[in-house]
């Protein structure tokens, strides 16, 4: 790929670019003075974000803080709504007795353990600080200081206006950024009155001089002389437009090598489509005069007139090799594509640019290794051309997007576009539909723009994507952009770094708003810091993000340029560490980590260091390191705060990662607006270069692997783990339902966002459990619906994941409870909410496009998440299709057998248990036949219902070993036979083990029936496995499960207790409540059967219920509907639509409703379990109507 050209074009051309560039730096100095506290604070302020849902106790929020000269912080309790100036008011109270002779106003309030104060105008409970702590529900720790003991240390000072522009000078000819990021550093730290200020000088302009030889070197052999042009305005040149390719010099000896012949692609486009058919040059080989080059001598010429260009039109040069013959490649493969040049052909002033264009390209070599190699082209334009400004600009062209507009529509949008001001929104669809962007043509566009309302900033936002060249419309949309908060700008600021590709001058709008920005706010400086310097990795934008990133090192301050400087310090101390350890072997690792550990030591010995995935947490040591990947834990330089958890990673690209972190953040937000809380674990990850970077690790989590396999290899297939582990860490009754409640929501959470995003690849390693009750997903390296392959298969088989361990916490147990339904309501109203956001997903994703992601290539690759959201229906049609998702989710064996296999491959990776460690889960240590004696005979010998904690049937084992005249007994479950043969199945891969029941069955499976049909295949099962092979049928694993427990001693008087029976009701009872939707449009009534529950049965069995419905009255049963059947709940969801067509609002006004709730039984009658009658006369049809509804014995047809 080719790099950035503005730092490559030389003479007057050049002069110019740095002028302008020097006048947008200047400027931002001087609007922005270090004397101003408000836009240079020098320390950071603390996120707000819209305040969580407040109500009844939780308004209320104790805190603590400290106070200097109070041996004990000052505790007290506020309303999360109060301003942050009232809660000093109240703490200022302590100290002062009079606060009219205190300046309240000069005071802050400080995270302790954290380097961010709380913003004075804002309430307390919108800071994400206090939310998170409200989330973990922690204590909030405060300090009161005053602006003045505040450490201010990042803030800019005068001696960042004493810089020389060489600085700039310096960076913008620059061919390392490292090299000349030491040389500004060195710079910024001099003051003009120190003595050696002159010797500095001078060898500032011997650097500066020697930089400009060494950049002006290059040239081209060929005579390009820039003299004598004649100035000639393009709007009045009729003339086509023609070039001559000459050469392309400075070719390496891998290419001559390698490659036969090469040709130019050249195109011409305007907003990222072509506007004529590629032109192919001719195929030429290399030329040796004195050093190799590639000639061609050929004229190009588009059947268009220069006059008719577009402003902002480029031309695109692309070269290609063919592969010699002899490197053995297919003749598909032979065609070779080096790298592509993009050039800006008129000025805004109506000039075209470049007579003479020389400029140098660095190509990658895709035959073998990425090898760089300098190459120089020269084209010529025909003589009557111009000469003018020079910009590099996009190369990346998009094609037509399948998610847009047919051209059928965008005609008839753009003739109909003035009637669309009352839809501002609409514009970017407006804009582009317009015909064509010829200068005949622009008048009419831009008086359109200025009357248009204003656009909200998320809206704008779309205006900078690619289809979007015009310079007077990207500068309108930065307008409208610059009403978005700080805080809302640092959660987009990846995708305006993208969108500076898509600009065609480096002195524009967009790169003025975010370095303005970013002198006002550290959080936004830094952050922009590190997503420039990733950049810097792109092969053909790298040189325009040093340019950018050397103006904001260059106005951000002293201050700031060590802190970062320091901080890419400690991350290539990191790096290095952690790829030392990934290259050791498994046994040297440890020794590996500690020696190279020593030199992240001695950097915390000299400096500290502010974290930089959270510029707020300052760190001055560490406690300890584990191996693979690496994770670090931090001294928090604050001694009041907390140690700090990081892992850092290499060999993966985590930029995936930190754009689908994004979008969940961006949909909390979306949540949080709209008053919905779904508890959502966002942690910060940040890539720091190509393919390595940090994550932060969420405290007390475990995988849901780790938690599984406690249960045993198959506990993936167990209802209970996640409930139990939850137990263990909340063991009273209140903290469990806190954290039950948690789970739901943080579930519900998940399983919106990893749908809408298409997140694949979802294994028991990758979703997380707090032990707070908050499940969040981490890796996301398969996302918008590219599911990881197994075979031919999708190895992502539903929706998202939900398992039935985790319906078992949601439900509070096996059954379905109205807690379900609490869940589906949470998805359905989550994923409605995130609808309505369809267009503002989509623009950020395809801002992505261009950032280099494996998944999100081209615009083809939203398709997914425009399918998911389903823009086009109803919130009633979405809520259904979503609950179908669910249960289809919920109803999936293939999420637990992917669980399971994974448990297979760590297990295998593990090895399995030693002889001191259990090897089945219910069994607390290993047995052999040693210890026990050989079984002559073993059978299922009964079965026992139980009903503890719920029912199931428990199988008695009669075993008769050698030696034995009595048998004994023991008592196994049909999970614990599973685990046996499973575990078999993994010891003994190569035989053939006898076949294990089918564990699915119909209807029931706590029933005695079933239990009845699996002791005889139970015990078929175990007399072919004991006549297997003595490896298989004596090895230890067979022993164990054989083995006496202490539970087989007790349950020798295995009874039914008197208090376990089932419910029974009183014969005839009716009870439960039905919730509904009623709506009324287009001569359609809608009616929405949702929830049911706290059904009542008689024989005190789970029901089999669904609805019917009638419009009475109805002498034929013509009206009647029915929903599907929900099996063995007395809580069901059913989330249906009923439909009744060509209904007037007058007729309905006549008619009842009749709802009837009926069981399904496949060996007697269906019955009744309740039923309503609503008049709709009762009801307001110009609105929905959503309510519950107590069921009656009415009568029903």
């Amino acid at each position: 790929m080719a790099v950035s050209m503005e730092s490559l074009v030389q003479g007057p051309q050049m002069e110019l670019f740095k002028k302008n560039f020097f006048f947008l730096v200047n400027r931002l100095k001087i609007n922005f003075p270090y004397t101003n506290h408000y836009t240079n604070p020098g320390y950071l302020l603390s996120p707000v974000t819209v305040q969580r849902n407040i109500c009844g106790e939780n308004a209320s929020v104790k805190i603590s803080i400290e106070i200097e000269g109070f041996q004990l912080p000052v505790t007290f309790t506020c309303d999360v709504s109060s301003t942050v100036e009232i809660v000093i008011m109240q703490a200022l109270c302590w100290v002062h007795d009079d606060l009219n002779q205190v300046d309240v106003g000069s005071y802050v309030l400080k995270v302790c353990g954290q380097e961010e104060v709380l913003q004075n105008n804002h309430c307390l409970g919108s800071h994400e600080h206090i939310q998170n702590c409200r989330k973990w529900d922690t204590e909030i720790k405060l300090q009161l200081l005053t602006f003045s003991s505040m450490c201010q240390n990042l803030a800019r000072t005068v001696s960042v206006y004493l810089i020389t522009d060489s600085l700039l000078v310096i960076w913008l000819n620059m061919n390392n950024s490292r090299i000349i990021l030491t040389i500004s550093l060195n710079l910024g730290s001099l003051n003009s009155e120190n003595p050696v200020q002159v010797s500095m000088d001078q060898l500032t302009a011997a650097i500066y001089d020697l930089l400009r030889l060494h950049a002006s070197s290059g040239g081209s052999p060929a005579d390009c002389t820039q003299s004598n042009r004649n100035i000639k305005e393009a709007w009045t040149t009729t003339e086509q437009l023609q070039f001559t390719i000459f050469a392309a010099h400075g070719i390496s000896s891998n290419w001559v090598s390698n490659y036969e012949k090469y040709y130019l692609i050249c195109s011409l486009s305007y907003n990222g489509k072509d506007l004529f058919k590629p032109i192919q040059s001719k195929k030429v080989g290399t030329y040796k005069n004195f050093f190799y080059l590639i000639k061609w001598d050929e004229l190009i010429i588009f059947p268009i007139q220069i006059s008719q260009l577009p402003l902002e039109c480029l031309l695109h040069l692309t070269l290609f090799g063919i592969l010699n013959q002899s490197s053995g490649s297919s003749p598909d493969s032979n065609k070779q594509r080096k790298g592509p040049e993009a050039l800006v052909l008129l000025s805004r002033d109506g000039e075209l640019l470049w007579t003479h264009l020389q400029h140098e390209n660095w190509l990658e070599d895709r035959v073998g290794n990425s090898d760089v190699d300098e190459t120089m082209s020269c084209l010529n334009f025909s003589s009557m051309m111009t000469g003018g400004h020079f910009r590099d600009a996009d190369q990346r062209k998009p094609k037509d997007s399948s998610l847009g507009l047919s051209k059928e529509d965008k005609a008839f949008l753009w003739e109909k576009r003035y009637y669309c001001f009352k839809h501002p929104n609409c514009l970017p669809k407006v804009l582009a539909s317009a015909p064509n962007w010829k200068r005949v043509n622009l008048a009419k566009t831009y008086s359109l723009l200025q009357e248009w309302p204003p656009l909200h900033p998320l809206t704008a936002l779309e205006l900078l994507d690619s289809k979007f060249a015009d310079q007077e419309v990207r500068s309108l949309a930065v307008t409208w952009i610059e009403a978005i908060s700080d805080d809302e700008l640092t959660d987009l600021l990846p995708q305006f770094v993208q969108a500076l590709k898509y600009e065609i001058y480096l002195n524009s709008s967009l790169v003025r708003f975010l370095l303005s920005r970013a002198l006002g706010n550290i959080q936004i400086a830094h952050n922009l810091y590190w997503l420039l310097r990733d950049a810097l990795h792109d092969a053909q934008f790298g040189a325009r993000y040093e340019h950018v990133l050397g103006a904001l090192l260059s106005v951000g301050g002293k201050g700031l340029r060590e802190e970062l400087l320091k901080q890419t310090k400690l991350v290539q101390l990191l790096g290095g560490v952690a790829e030392k350890v990934r290259q050791a072997s498994g046994s040297a690792r440890q020794v590996v980590l500690q020696r190279s550990m020593e030199r992240v030591q001695s950097f915390f010995l000299k400096n500290k260091c502010r974290l930089p995935l959270n510029p707020s947490l300052v760190s001055c040591s560490f406690f300890s390191s584990n191996a693979v990947p690496l994770k670090v834990t931090m001294v928090n330089a604050d001694p009041m705060g907390e140690e700090i958890n990081v892992m850092f990673k290499v060999g993966e690209d985590l930029r995936q990662d930190m754009l689908a972190l994004q979008m969940i953040k961006i949909m909390d937000k979306i949540w949080l607006k709209e008053g919905l809380d779904l508890r959502m674990v966002i942690f910060k990850c940040l890539s720091t270069g190509r393919d390595r970077g940090m994550v932060e690790l969420v405290p007390a989590s475990d995988t849901l692997r780790k938690i599984q396999v406690e249960y045993g290899v198959t506990g993936s297939f167990k209802d209970k783990p996640l409930a139990e582990w939850l137990r263990k860490y909340n063991p009273s009754e209140e903290e469990y339902e806190k954290a039950s409640e948690n789970f739901i929501y943080s579930c519900a959470g998940c399983c919106v966002a990893t749908y809408v995003l298409g997140i694949c690849d979802r294994h028991n390693d990758n979703i997380m459990l707090r032990s707070t009750g908050h499940m969040f997903h981490i890796d996301f390296g398969k996302f918008l619906g590219h599911a990881q392959m197994f075979g031919s298969f999708k190895r992502d088989r539903a929706p998202f994941v939900l398992t039935s361990d985790m319906a078992y916490v949601i439900n509070g147990g096996e059954k379905p409870t109205i807690r379900f339904q609490l869940f589906v309501d949470l998805c359905c109203q989550a994923y409605n909410l995130i609808r309505k956001q369809t267009n503002l997903f989509l623009n950020l994703l395809s801002l992505m496009i261009p950032s280099g992601l494996p998944e999100l290539t081209s615009i083809q690759d939203l398709k997914y998440v425009r399918d998911a959201l389903q823009p086009q229906t109803t919130d009633a049609e979405a809520t259904i299709f979503f609950t179908r998702l669910i249960e289809s989710s919920l109803g999936s064996i293939a999420t637990k057998f992917n669980f399971f296999i994974h448990n297979l491959a760590q297990l295998r990776f593990s090895g399995l248990p030693s002889n001191d460690e259990p090897i089945l889960s219910f069994s607390p240590k290993t047995y052999s036949f040693r210890q026990d004696g050989r079984i002559k005979e073993v059978s299922v010998f009964t079965y026992h219902k139980k009903y503890n904690p719920d029912k199931h049937y428990i199988y008695v084992v009669r075993i008769l070993r050698e030696g034995q005249l009595e048998p004994s007994f023991v008592f196994r479950t049909f999970d614990e036979f599973q685990e046996l043969h499973n575990k078999l199945s993994i010891i003994f891969p190569l035989w053939k083990l006898p076949g294990f029941p089918n564990r699915m069955v119909l209807g029931r499976t706590h029933i005695k029936d079933v239990a009845a049909k699996r002791k005889i295949e139970l015990n078929s099962y175990l007399q072919s496995l004991m006549s297997a092979s003595t490896d298989v049928a004596e090895c230890d694993l067979v022993c164990t499960f054989f083995h006496p427990l202490l539970r087989d001693e007790k349950a020798e008087g295995i009874a039914r207790s008197a208090d376990a029976g089932p419910f029974s009701p009183t014969p005839g009872q009716i009870g439960g409540a039905v919730k509904l939707s009623v709506s009324y449009r287009n001569g359609t009534l809608f009616i929405m059967v949702m929830h049911i529950k706290d059904l009542v049965t008689e024989d005190g069995a789970d029901p089999n219920p669904y609805v019917k419905t009638y419009l009475l009255p109805d002498t034929h049963k013509t009206s009647k509907r029915k929903t599907k059947i929900s099996r063995k709940t007395r809580n069901p969801t059913f989330n249906e639509m009923l439909v009744y067509s060509g209904y007037s609002k007058e007729t309905l006004r006549q008619r009842e409703l009749q709802l009837s709730v009926l069981s399904a039984e496949s060996l007697r009658e269906n019955f009744f379990l309740g039923g309503i009658t609503l008049p709709l006369k009762d009801f307001n049809l110009s609105k929905e109507t959503v309510k519950w509804y107590q069921l009656t014995a009415a009568t029903y047809l």
